[in-house]
């Protein structure tokens, strides 16, 4: 009896100290908070570092924050309420532009194409651009990158986004595919898993990839501001290192692989679901090998920006984009 209490009592006197161990491990990891844009698998290489340990392994605690918008993602971010924000970089220059001196510098990029699709009430193998003549779409925010790339496509076919279609851009981010199966309009631009969610319940079918058909451009990107930059490169450094490990594994992975890995992050989607949707994006080459963010894309981002009439002129490339941590992540 007393030999299965002293094993009882080692038991535990060993578990309270692997928890201090932990907890003392966690209090040396540098707290950083990062706010996305969306929770969305479109963003897969980022929930693969966090699952996986990357971040811890760089001494980061991570917090992450679902914005909810690339503008509220930069109101955070201006505000210090973020360390880190992850949007399109369209708002870095909309910010620069307005005359701030504490600007936001984007200093990884992670996805080349665009992650919504077109989804229509039927399945249509068929379908051109030419087809959203004389419809309605439930689109985005006006200025935003999804609604930029979807005008960039109509007008590269020939379709003018003012007045050849009705374009509804009331309905706030992510809201879209639940208006979608009560509102009369004809299609919806959506991100995943929404975009499967419709055709999953029978309400929508995805007709259309954006990313395809708007070619390689800047999507997202991970930003902070020029000060906490200045203040803080190794923290910059570790994160760009993290977030280029997790590259590596989507890139060197099945989609099944992949969404086992990040299901924890998305706990009300089947494996299955995730997978398909992983596959889907892997399929149109949406990652990056790097997060390198060059120069002619960000040449690209600023063309769209202009065609959508948000630019008000050219920003220089060496003020908001810097390089050097993304090349140093590179093994």
């Amino acid at each position: 009896m007393k030999k299965i209490i002293g094993i009882t009592l080692a038991v535990v006197m060993l578990a309270a100290s692997l928890t201090g161990c932990r907890t003392t491990a966690r209090k040396q990891l540098k707290p950083i908070v990062l706010n996305e844009v969306a929770h969305s698998i479109f963003y897969a290489p980022q929930y693969a570092a966090i699952e996986l340990g990357y971040f811890e392994d760089e001494g980061l605690d991570l917090t992450l924050v679902n914005g909810a918008g690339a503008d509220k993602v930069m109101t955070a971010l201006i505000s210090g309420d973020a360390d880190i924000g992850f949007m399109g970089s369209e708002a870095s220059i909309y910010v620069y532009q307005e005359g701030a001196s504490d600007y936001a510098i984007n200093f990884a990029q992670l996805t080349q194409r665009a992650g919504n699709f077109l989804v229509g009430r039927e399945a249509d193998p068929d379908f051109t651009w030419a087809d959203l003549k004389g419809t309605k779409v439930l689109g985005g925010r006006a200025g935003g990158m999804p609604q930029m790339v979807f005008e960039y496509i109509l007008k590269k076919n020939g379709i003018n986004p003012a007045t050849d279609l009705t374009i509804d851009q009331s309905i706030n981010f992510g809201l879209t595919a639940a208006a979608f199966t009560s509102n009369d309009a004809d299609y919806t631009v959506e991100f995943e898993p929404f975009a499967t969610g419709l055709e999953k319940e029978g309400n929508g079918y995805v007709i259309a990839s954006l990313g395809v058909d708007s070619g390689y451009v800047p999507y997202t990107a991970y930003s902070a501001k020029k000060s906490y930059i200045e203040k803080n490169p190794e923290t910059i450094q570790k994160f760009a290192n993290a977030i280029q490990k997790g590259l590596e594994y989507v890139n060197s992975h099945s989609a099944e692989e992949i969404a086992k890995t990040i299901q924890p992050q998305f706990k009300e989607t089947d494996v299955d679901t995730i997978a398909t949707i992983v596959g889907r994006y892997k399929d149109q080459d949406t990652w990056k090998g790097d997060t390198i963010f060059t120069e002619d894309s960000f040449n690209l981002l600023q063309n769209i920006l202009d065609e959508a009439g948000e630019l008000k002129e050219r920003v220089p490339y060496d003020k908001l984009v810097v390089t050097d941590y993304s090349k140093k992540a590179v093994k």
